[in-house]
């Protein structure tokens, strides 16, 4: 445990020395700024107002930003210390590699959630400066979909750079799976149905929710929309399958659990690495 904490603590340290993170936390908090240079947290939309459209918008805007930063950021980690020989540095100190692997992936979480978070939390101290009303579920939810979110990419992102051999191909293949998530949402997915006559439609809702920025995305909607309206007919197969509470813990569950499975899979793969 005390391997575990110390690998944390010196992969927080690097991360805040590191460029990446001064872009990545200038980005998130200039998102929330705008978003209230706008207006967006006094304005009234379907009657829906006050902070929780400020948060919507900030999630949304999320969910395209926060995967590909976390990817790109994270392959690094494994395959840059490997090309850079590192690896047998470790190797020489009293450091476990479960302790070590482990470690970089607590403190790499920890980095890049505390930005997101105090967006959110700056967020809503001027909401409460401004008296305006503020949706405690709403926020609570929301941050717990952000977590889930961060920790889903990031034990993919760690898993791509075990299974990597350098850094370029570990950034190339964190690319595409963002794109290819990016793309494969409902337009394309249904449309590949159609052409190829899949049937029931269903099928096609069911594959969709393989997709955690399609679920993360359709929790998000469901929490001012709790019929989905917007999603037209995908609706119903999708409150008929979970429920709408069913389908909120669903949305939290599944990154969850897809990330921490990405990451012990790294974990394997490194385990049996020939660098060993």
């Amino acid at each position: 445990m005390k391997q575990l904490c110390l690998t944390a603590r010196l992969d927080i340290a690097e991360s805040l020395r590191s460029r990446w993170f001064l872009v990545y936390t200038v980005v998130f908090g200039g998102i929330v700024a705008l978003l209230f240079a706008f207006g967006l947290s006094e304005s009234r939309v379907l009657g829906f107002i006050g902070l929780s459209r400020l948060l919507v918008t900030y999630i949304q805007l999320s969910m395209a930003i926060l995967p590909v930063f976390v990817l790109i950021t994270t392959v690094r980690s494994v395959a840059g210390d490997r090309e850079a020989g590192v690896f047998e540095y470790l190797l020489s100190l009293p450091v476990s590699i479960s302790a070590w692997y482990w470690g970089k992936l607590i403190g790499r979480y920890a980095i890049i959630f505390a930005p997101v978070f105090l967006a959110m939390l700056g967020a809503v101290a001027w909401g409460a400066f401004r008296e305006i009303d503020i949706a405690w579920s709403v926020f609570g939810y929301y941050t717990a979909l952000l977590a889930a979110l961060a920790l889903c990419f990031l034990g993919l992102g760690m898993f791509i750079s075990s299974a990597a051999r350098s850094t370029d191909t570990a950034q190339g293949a964190a690319f595409m799976l963002w794109l290819a998530l990016l793309l494969f949402l409902d337009l394309i997915l249904l449309g590949v149905m159609i052409r190829e006559h899949i049937a029931p439609p269903e099928t096609a809702v069911t594959i969709a929710l393989f997709n955690p920025l399609q679920v993360f995305r359709t929790a998000a909607l469901m929490m001012f929309d709790p019929q989905l309206v917007v999603l037209g007919p995908s609706a119903w197969v999708i409150l008929d399958l979970f429920g709408a509470e069913g389908f909120r813990i669903y949305a939290l569950a599944y990154p969850s659990l897809l990330g921490l499975a990405s990451a012990a899979a790294g974990y394997a793969l490194l385990r049996r690495g020939d660098w060993l």
